[in-house]
């Protein structure tokens, strides 16, 4: 891991394969560990240069106030376009995931030079907060459960760790996965005050963030090759979002991963990782 600095800010990434292979740039949503080790491993096996990173207020990423995040969720487009010019080789193939599923829409869209293909996993194409009246919210009752829990004391690892997995059995998630990946968080994770830690941990961070102008609609505007992966079991981001989204994106896959919930497990990762190398051109559009 390592870091480097765009748009005047820091970002925390980690690289895997040859530095002279395509580029394959993971969004993090919100830190880098949201893509599995075994997804990078792969991609890298593949043939790919892999670059995961924190998004701000993240990680190794710059933190200032997560609380009031100065940037807006444009900013982090265009961080990852820079990013992506910064490590060179040409345009990259973006991929995002939960919330930074929403960044790489809008970089795509407001940087289209610098991006070569594009993957959306478990997200949609509207902002934190109440979606559009055609798009399935969070479940409910899944929802109360969640937050009902008291947080845990942000001191403590162990503490910290075990709340994630708890989190991950009510989202339909992997436990056991969702505890290794908190206690690493934490251990990445620049203090322990509660906002830094809701920051690096659930996000919340998105929301702070300014995510206007609405980027939904201009969705038939990617030309790039388009992959968007959904979990069937998704009651964050019910499947009808990334449904919708790879309906509007012309000659976008939709693979929908029927054992899945928010994270990608690991019976999915190959699945996935084909899927990303052999990510086909769109269909032409129009007459």
């Amino acid at each position: 891991m390592t870091t480097v600095n765009v748009n005047e800010t820091t970002l925390g990434v980690e690289s895997f394969g040859d530095d002279d292979a395509p580029l394959v740039l993971l969004v993090g949503g919100t830190t880098m560990l949201s893509w599995p080790d075994a997804l990078c491993e792969r991609l890298a096996a593949g043939g790919r240069r892999v670059v995961r990173y924190d998004l701000r207020d993240s990680g190794e990423s710059t933190t200032t106030d997560p609380q009031a995040p100065a940037y807006t969720l444009r900013d982090l487009a265009a961080d990852a376009a820079a990013l992506a010019e910064r490590l060179g080789g040409g345009p990259a193939h973006l991929a995002g995931i939960g919330v930074g599923g929403m960044v790489a829409q809008v970089a795509v869209l407001d940087h289209p030079g610098a991006f070569s293909a594009l993957t959306l996993v478990n997200t949609r194409a509207v902002a934190p907060g109440p979606p559009d009246d055609d798009l399935p919210d969070h479940d409910g009752a899944t929802m109360r459960k969640l937050f009902a829990r008291p947080k845990p004391d942000w001191t403590d690892r162990e503490a910290v760790a075990e709340f994630a997995a708890a989190g991950a059995e009510v989202l339909g998630d992997d436990p056991g996965a969702a505890r290794a990946v908190a206690a690493r968080v934490w251990d990445r994770t620049p203090g322990t005050e509660p906002p830094v830690q809701l920051a690096n941990q659930l996000g919340m961070v998105f929301a702070g963030l300014d995510c206007a102008p609405r980027w939904r609609e201009r969705l038939p505007e990617i030309r790039v090759p388009t992959l968007v992966v959904h979990g069937r079991r998704n009651r964050f981001f019910p499947v009808g979002n990334g449904e919708a989204i790879a309906r509007a994106i012309p000659g976008a896959r939709l693979l929908v991963l029927e054992e899945a919930a928010t994270a990608i497990p690991d019976a999915a990762v190959g699945e996935v990782t084909e899927a990303m190398l052999t990510l086909a051109a769109p269909r032409p559009s129009g007459p």
